[in-house]
């Protein structure tokens, strides 16, 4: 089968007295039926290009299923006088989300859980819906009522509904075009973010009062409005429940305000007005607000200010900065402070009693790892719940006593079949980039695969917005890890894994950094026989996508294959037009291309603009039709470009889940079928 051909249809944009000539730009038309068609065209060539590889697909399918524990639940929590779960039963795409005023024996397994009360079936809800997800669950204080929000095109767009608890009912109130947050003032009063549905922004506050009968509701009241169009709202209730707070954030400045729960029809008040480059984030606590900030403390600090004075004038030290020490997270109990804080990359959970001067670090021991706070419901606990992962070892629950330190496991990831995690190792290693700079990979491989530089290798990056890329488990990947692959994370500049400067200097004019701390990391394990070049494979998502499509350019000699999924590689044309879903937001990353350095820096490494006649690797690209972050266009005209340039005879494939949108498919087992076909791609490649 012949692959398929776009059209050219060739359109003139002019930047900066600077013309590019863009001969895909018309598959930018999602109702434009000669775009589905062509879109079409390429999943039947992927199909028929992978037919061979159907049957081990399958197989590959059936294995990753195999070790997820179908009838599965999530650790209980409690709010007020119940617990609550979530759990799967068996063949059941989605979860039930559960409640119990009696507390579970074992939070491992809920199957003898006493006067379970189901809340919410999403198998019933997403049965007419070949995409359903649920965004946010919300009780109201009296324990009466559930508020939810439920996306079926997965736009990111969520309708919000409500159930009567005591009959079961659904109410006549919908809120529709949300983000799909919700929370409770009062029994009557809800809080929500409406979005804007050309651009896709979180930018208005509503307050909504629930009634039984549509006849009864009425104009929903705007408290909160977000003109500058570089920022978006989210909207949280303190841990105490006494304050709502409206978080207006961009990428390098926050805006955090606030009122109290029980006067909903007050106006917000602003906590510290904004300040260019300023982060900062709070919760409350008795009289005070403690807050989360990088206001002179490059690495962040916690400081504390009384309600009556929240000017950052006020702020005194909590926690102080520290020049080698991240600050990133943290939660309040009535007799603890603990954080979050990275210190050379790795995560420490910290823990300090009120009054006290003596921190306790919470000690994990495995060369790399990822750890976390869990969820906290109660204030007045002396149990601490923190989450904890790595490479081989599954996603564990753990209870720390705060002034005993003893921990206890209270659920462990369960993985069926044959999984031994001493059959694992994994590593921390170091590769140096091309300016000195050193690079931090986390490694892990099955304890018999040698390490002789003939295994193949997948190596991961993502390297943008600040967002760590942690080493974590996957029961998902272990297809690969017993076939003999070797995985690797490459914590490249972009992220945060080394402190708010290795975010600093992986974006706008030092994005560049990106793409050579991955290039050096994969020359790294060439050199030191990790894998070799023939079977070395890149992967990366989203902002991670574009960083394929770079090193796609720049050293496609380096990879067997590349694979990347929902891709952002029109990044020059895409900023420039502030009408596409989160453009403005996404200026203080990339830079603004309508100013001038910004768009020469951008275009620079662009990897639509920068697509060569050369040889490229096999590829495999994957988008969905409906995502919001990542307009399926960018992925279909990459290919369409790269088809008629690159001078190789190697795989180039485009699959493009009609249905779906940036998270892929909804449920918990439908999205392996895409992630069997990845691995089919790069396994049946290895061979060769």
């Amino acid at each position: 089968m012949l692959a398929p051909i776009a059209e050219k249809q060739p359109k003139e944009i002019v930047t900066h007295a600077h013309p590019r000539i863009d001969n895909y730009y018309w598959l930018n038309d999602r109702e434009n039926a000669e775009v589905i068609r062509y879109l079409e065209a390429e999943n039947a060539y992927t199909d028929a290009v992978l037919a061979h590889t159907k049957d081990f697909q399958n197989q590959l399918f059936e294995e990753m299923k195999g070790r997820i524990k179908e009838d599965d639940n999530a650790v209980p929590y409690k709010i007020g006088s119940f617990w609550y779960y979530s759990r799967y039963e068996k063949g059941m795409e989605y979860p039930l989300y559960c409640r119990t005023r009696i507390k579970p024996e074992n939070f491992a397994d809920l199957s003898a859980v006493q006067a379970e009360e189901i809340i919410l079936n999403v198998n019933e809800l997403a049965k007419d819906y070949e995409y359903f997800s649920v965004g946010d669950l919300a009780i109201s204080p009296n324990e009466k009522l559930l508020a939810y929000s439920f996306d079926t095109v997965s736009r990111r767009i969520y309708d919000i509904r409500f159930k009567d608890l005591e009959t079961g009912e659904m109410l006549a109130n919908t809120i529709a075009e949300t983000s799909g947050e919700v929370l409770w003032a009062d029994d009557q009063t809800v809080f929500y973010v409406k979005k804007d549905l050309e651009t896709l922004r979180d930018n208005q506050v509503f307050c909504h009062k629930v009634h039984k009968t549509a006849a009864q509701n009425q104009s929903d009241l705007l408290k909160y409005e977000e003109k500058d169009e570089t920022f978006y709202l989210t909207i949280r209730k303190s841990k105490t429940k006494e304050y709502i707070f409206v978080h207006a954030t961009s990428t390098q400045t926050d805006e955090v305000l606030y009122l109290k729960t029980a006067e909903p029809d007050a106006n917000f008040v602003v906590l510290q007005p904004r300040i260019k480059d300023m982060k900062y984030e709070a919760e409350h606590f008795e009289n005070l607000f403690l807050i989360r900030t990088n206001w002179e403390a490059e690495n962040y600090r916690l400081v504390k200010t009384e309600i009556a004075q929240t000017s950052k004038t006020y702020w005194t030290d909590v926690v102080a900065h520290q020049a080698d020490i991240f600050i990133e997270d943290f939660d309040v109990f009535q007799d603890f402070l603990v954080w979050e804080q990275r210190r050379n990359g790795l995560i420490e959970i910290c823990v300090c009693k009120w009054g006290h001067d003596q921190t306790e670090i919470v000690n994990f021991g495995e060369p790399t790892y990822l750890a976390y706070l869990e969820t906290n419901t109660e204030l007045d606990t002396k149990f601490l719940r923190f989450g904890y992962t790595s490479l081989s070892t599954p996603t564990t629950v753990f209870e720390y006593q705060m002034e005993s330190k003893q921990k206890k496991i209270l659920k462990q990831q369960v993985v069926l079949g044959n999984f031994d995690q001493s059959n694992y190792k994994s590593e921390r290693i170091w590769a140096v980039a091309s300016d000195g700079t050193k690079v931090p990979i986390s490694l892990v491989y099955h304890k018999n695969t040698k390490l002789d530089g003939t295994a193949p290798l997948l190596q991961y990056g993502y390297g943008s917005y600040g967002i760590s890329i942690d080493a974590s488990f996957s029961s998902v990947r272990l297809s690969l890890l017993d076939r003999g692959f070797v995985f690797a994370i490459a914590h490249i500049r972009g992220g945060q894994e080394l402190g708010r400067n290795w975010y600093e200097n992986g974006k706008l004019l030092q994005k560049i950094n990106t793409f050579t701390d991955f290039i050096a990391v994969s020359e790294h394990l060439i050199a030191n026989k990790y894998t070799n070049r023939q079977k070395l494979f890149a992967y990366g998502g989203s902002a991670g996508g574009l960083l394929m499509g770079a090193v796609a350019n720049l050293r496609p000699d380096l990879y067997a294959g590349i694979l990347a999924a929902v891709p952002f590689v029109d990044c020059v044309t895409t900023m420039l037009d502030d009408s596409i879903p989160l453009t403005t937001f996404e200026y203080d990353e990339w830079g603004n291309p309508n100013e001038k350095q910004y768009y020469d820096y951008m275009l620079s490494y662009s990897p639509y603009d920068n697509i060569k006649a050369q040889n490229y690797p096999n590829m495999l690209i994957t988008t969905g039709l409906h995502d919001s972050q990542v307009q399926y266009w960018e992925p279909a005209k990459w290919v369409a470009k790269l088809r008629t340039l690159k001078t190789d005879s190697n795989l180039l494939l485009l699959y493009t889940d009609m249905t779906a949108g940036h998270g892929g498919a909804s449920g918990r087992f439908n999205r392996l079928h895409e992630i069997a076909m990845e691995y089919a791609f790069m396994l049946e490649l290895s061979k060769s």
